[in-house]
This record gives structure tokens, C-alpha cells and sequence, in this order.
């Protein structure tokens, strides 16, 4: 872009030469497409086709502004100059074409040109040092004009990565909200550019934990805000390596990934993560995920509080007439032994005591329970009511 605190190049060309080159200037425009034709083929089709006419007139119309920068120092593109080559730089991006085609257009262009003027110069006389000078006005001319199109190129790609982005974000809305017609589903998405998966997992994590997710969870995924927690929706893992795949993504995030579902339930996916988040004790600092699926008989009891208190009551009456410490060390006892069907050697592996020990404690637990222990009902509802209690309560 031209700094106006500089001489421009042009300021140095002769006034005299401008209209002597403007004579030439239907010449020099043929012979400036006839070279973008060759060189560049990708904008052949438009140099052969019905924007023939268009082209010309604008190639002509810059030709004429260049000229009449000669003995001034005026900037190389006035506002209404600059929109139209930020223009060009936006087409690039509607017809999928990086900026390369347009810069070796530019300097097929810049070229030519320089050719062409600087023979009909020659042809009236004019100086080796007025060459040079046109020669570099010429290159700093189409500097301009390619950093007007590289400027509209960056600009439009910019709105539509914006744009995409809110179109994306309605998705993700209307799938965790749930309450949208799969008609209008398949619309947004067919919008937004996105592939809807058949099955989701949706994760909840804390607000704080953005940075990098989206490009760790990749394009097939959906990430969305609420108040103080970030809301994303990912394919549901179809093998072992993608679940793996997925933890990586996720790890140190303090995130909390839901059941998978069929896109259509992505809500109760959702719900079941925001449930776990709120009711299971999981460690900030773990390094993987908290996967849903994992912790569900456990949910299922967290869930149901009262009830699991009440049942509570009624199932561990007895370890009340113990003292608190007796009564914390016979009820995490009592769950190990439910959980490993009376095996001592697993029993004690897991309490980190003696298998003697652990038999003492089995005589204590049958002397306050008495024939409850033989009850299938109740040693199921038993292990219910302690797998349900914190897991400070076991130790």
C-alpha cells in the first residue's frame, strides 16, 4: 500500500509521456489479456466468454489511471479504485481459488505492460533513466492493486468463516435444544456446510476450557456456549481407538461426556452429562474425560436421593448402634463383601488389611445382621445404599 509520508515512483515520470502512451492504451490492453490468456489459463474461459467486454474496460480503465499518476504524487488507487480490486480478491474466494491465479495474473500483467510502454517510450526517444522510473512504477502500481485484491480476499474470507461460524452455532443449538423439525435440522445444516452424524455424544465442560478445543476435536464436532460452560457435540466413538482418540482431545478439560444417542436425543445425552457433572465427584485434575456411561448405576442412585436415604435407613439400622468408627470400617466391609461374593483374599486386597481381619469383621457384620445377609432383596438393596454414599464413607 502506498505511504503518502514517500515519493511514489510515478512522481518522477515525465507529464509528456502520459499521452503519448495513452494513444497506445486499447494496444497495450490486448496484448495484456492475450498474456493473462496464456499464462494463466485458469481465467481463459472468462477472457473467451461474455465478460470479454466487461474485462477489457476495466483493464483499460487501470491502464488510464496509471498514466495519469505520471509527475504526481497521488496514492495509486483513489477509494472507488480500490473497492473494485478488493472485489477481484473476494471473487477468488467464491470460485474456491486461493490467491495465486490472481497474483501470476498481476504479474503476467505488470510485465506485458512494462513491454509494451516501454517500446512506444523508446520509439519517442525517451531516456534509460525515464525507462527505469517507469519500469518501477509499473511493479509498484500492481503492488497496489494486489494488495487491494489480497485485502478483499482476507476480508471475505473472514465474513464467511464468521458467517459459517454462526450457522454452525445454530445447529448446535437446535440439537441440544431438541425441539426443531428434522426437516429444519437437515436445512441448518445443509447452511452451515456441516455432515450430521447419525449418533452424538454430547460433552459439558467448564467455560475456562476453550482454548484449542475446537481444533483438537475437528471439524466432524459442534462447540457452543452457555453461561459459564462450553457445550460441545462429537460423533459418537464406533470403535475402541476413536473413544481413545477422543479422551486425548479432552484431557485436563475437566469434561463430562454424555451417552451416545441418535442425533435426534442429543438433549438427554446432554442432560445425563450435566447430571454427572453436578452429582459425581470428579477430580479437576484427572487427566481423561468422565464418561457417562461408566458411572450410570451410580448416577441412576444419586439421582434418586431421597429414596436412596430412605432405603439407607431402613437397610443400615443396625451399624447405628456402633461407634463411628466401627460403624465406617463394618460398612466398607460390608460392601466388599457384597461386591466380591465373600472372597477373602479380594476383600482384604482391596481394604488393605489381613484375611484374618477381614474374617473378624464378616463374624462382627453377621452378629449385627443376623439372617438379613442370607436375604438376596436384602444384600442387593444393601449394596444399593453403600455403592450410593460417598466414597469417604467407605474408607
Amino acid at each position: 500500500m502506498t505511504d503518502p509520508d514517500h515519493d511514489v515512483p510515478w512522481t518522477a515520470l515525465p507529464r509528456s509521456l502520459a499521452p503519448l502512451l495513452a494513444e497506445h492504451v486499447p494496444v497495450f490492453t490486448e496484448g495484456l489479456l492475450a498474456a493473462v490468456h496464456r499464462d494463466v489459463p485458469v481465467y481463459a474461459p472468462s477472457l473467451c466468454g461474455p465478460l470479454r467486454g466487461e474485462i477489457q474496460q476495466g483493464v483499460e480503465s487501470a491502464l488510464t489511471r496509471f498514466l495519469d499518476l505520471a509527475g504526481t504524487a497521488q496514492p495509486a488507487l483513489r477509494d472507488e479504485d480500490r473497492l473494485v480490486y478488493e472485489l477481484l480478491g473476494r471473487a477468488e474466494v467464491h470460485q474456491g481459488r486461493p490467491m495465486d491465479a490472481l497474483f501470476a495474473a498481476y504479474r503476467s500483467a505488470a510485465r506485458t505492460t512494462l513491454r509494451s510502454m516501454s517500446g512506444v517510450a523508446m520509439d519517442t526517444g525517451a531516456e534509460a533513466s525515464v525507462l527505469i522510473v517507469l519500469a518501477e512504477s509499473v511493479f509498484a502500481y500492481i503492488e497496489e492493486l494486489s494488495a487491494a485484491s489480497a485485502q478483499g480476499y482476507a476480508l471475505e474470507q473472514s465474513e464467511r468463516a464468521g458467517e459459517r461460524d454462526r450457522l454452525l452455532d445454530t445447529v448446535a443449538e437446535m440439537l441440544i435444544r431438541g425441539h426443531a423439525e428434522e426437516d429444519a435440522v437437515h436445512t441448518a445444516v445443509l447452511a452451515a456446510g456441516w455432515t450430521l452424524p447419525e449418533r452424538v455424544v454430547v460433552v459439558a465442560l467448564p467455560a475456562d476450557r476453550r482454548t484449542g478445543l475446537r481444533s483438537r476435536l475437528g471439524t466432524r464436532s459442534l462447540l457452543t456456549s452457555r453461561p459459564g460452560e462450553l457445550i460441545a457435540l462429537v460423533p459418537e466413538p464406533s470403535s475402541p481407538t476413536t473413544r481413545q482418540e477422543l479422551g486425548r482431545a479432552l484431557a485436563g478439560r475437566n469434561a463430562v461426556v454424555g451417552p451416545g444417542r441418535a442425533w435426534q436425543s442429543a438433549p438427554d445425552s446432554l442432560r445425563l452429562a450435566v447430571l454427572a457433572r453436578d452429582l459425581l465427584q470428579h477430580d479437576p485434575g484427572d487427566e481423561g474425560p468422565l464418561w457417562v456411561t461408566e458411572h450410570l448405576a451410580q448416577l441412576l442412585l444419586l439421582s434418586e436421593h431421597a429414596m436412596v436415604e430412605d432405603l439407607a435407613a431402613l437397610r443400615l439400622a443396625p451399624l447405628e448402634q456402633l461407634r463411628p468408627a466401627q460403624r465406617e470400617r463394618l460398612g466398607a466391609t460390608l460392601l466388599s463383601w457384597l461386591k466380591h461374593h465373600g472372597h477373602r483374599a479380594a476383600m482384604a486386597a482391596e481394604l488393605l488389611v489381613h484375611e484374618q481381619t477381614v474374617g473378624y469383621r464378616v463374624n462382627q457384620l453377621r452378629e449385627v445382621f443376623g439372617e438379613t445377609l442370607n436375604d438376596p432383596q436384602a444384600r442387593f438393596e444393601l449394596e444399593l445404599v453403600l455403592r450410593a454414599r460417598p466414597p469417604q464413607h467407605r474408607s
